[in-house]
């Protein structure tokens, strides 16, 4: 196997189909079934992606990724510490063991303590935070829809974008999410709407979860009317609520792409002058946490809206809503100079 260039489905990827499982005669085909569904395919296919990185990696040094050793796995990560960052690290460990756990193999090499003191050291010297993107704040999101009203471009365009950046803030949606916005999803009443989430990043096991935005006073910020006024002035009765435009500004009849919420985002800050650099679709999600978190909403209530299953990423939002408040600074001078 060493130096030898191999194609796709000859990788050594059991995580898809899982050999090991499958030929085990004790579990019963539907218990083989239900352990196979038990991580969902936007995750596999990330596993994929991390297996095959490692995988060419492998390759490229002539040596062998199935089986690999500790040593080869060590070698691996702090190459990949020169431009990764700690997490992604992680996560390609994670991947490259689920994989070794999956083909049954029993000397699994990230479970080595070489391994493991490796990481270590790399997250020490690296860190885990991540900044991710710039929020979009309640303020930004005001500057942006005025400047929206005399921007030349159709009105139709104008309100689809109105409704998705007001639709993702109240929501605090994944551009994905937003994406796949279906008519169905939606139920309207006169307290405000009910939107129908039936899969995304966080569940993992399909529920679904329903977000409720509310009518607010100020018909101008309300994502209610804003949403309803684009199903109706484009006359969209079913399908996706979200959609894009042909060169003429015709309506297509397939969704838009989670890729075009980031552009569109990053289209209206750098209309108010902010870095579009600094943006993207996530910046809705982040600035209503951080909006709601600097108005002092309680965090189980910011969870609700968020679907956050970790209380962890919304304590990140409230202490950076906070992070001018009761600043230790602020307290020296007012002292200093009462």
């Amino acid at each position: 196997m060493k130096g030898v260039a191999m194609t796709k489905d000859t990788r050594h990827f059991y995580l898809r189909h899982n050999d090991a499982l499958m030929n085990n005669r004790s579990l019963s085909l539907k218990a083989k079934q239900s352990i196979l569904l038990s991580k969902a395919e936007n995750t596999i296919d990330a596993y994929e992606s991390d297996w095959n990185d490692f995988v060419d990696w492998c390759n490229y040094k002539r040596v062998s990724y199935f089986p690999a050793t500790d040593v080869t796995i060590v070698n691996y990560i702090n190459d990949l510490a020169d431009y990764a960052k700690a997490n992604t690290i992680s996560r390609r460990i994670s991947a490259i063991s689920e994989n070794y756990n999956a083909a049954g193999h029993v000397d699994n090499p990230c479970t080595s303590p070489l391994v493991k003191n490796a990481l270590r050291g790399i997250r020490r010297l690296k860190g885990t935070f991540q900044q991710g993107k710039t929020p979009i704040l309640l303020d930004d999101l005001e500057d942006i829809l005025e400047a929206m009203r005399d921007l030349a471009i159709p009105d139709i365009q104008k309100m689809r974008d109105k409704a998705i950046l007001l639709v993702g803030f109240m929501g605090a949606f994944r551009r994905s999410e937003l994406a796949s916005l279906t008519v169905e999803n939606l139920h309207f009443s006169s307290q405000g709407l009910e939107i129908f989430i039936a899969s995304s990043k966080a569940d993992q096991e399909g529920q679904g979860a329903i977000v409720a935005l509310p009518h607010v006073d100020n018909p101008n910020y309300d994502a209610v009317k804003a949403l309803r006024d684009w199903l109706d002035y484009a006359h969209i009765t079913e399908g996706p609520v979200f959609r894009g435009f042909t060169k003429t500004s015709s309506l297509r009849k397939g969704p838009i792409s989670d890729k075009s919420i980031a552009e569109i985002v990053k289209k209206y800050v750098a209309l108010i002058g902010l870095d579009p650099a600094m943006y993207g679709a996530h910046s809705l999600r982040h600035g209503f946490a951080t909006t709601a978190a600097s108005y002092g909403v309680e965090e189980r209530n910011i969870m609700r809206q968020t679907r956050h299953h970790s209380v962890n990423m919304v304590r990140r939002y409230i202490n950076e809503a906070n992070k001018f408040v009761d600043n230790p600074i602020s307290t020296i001078f007012e002292k200093r100079f009462r």
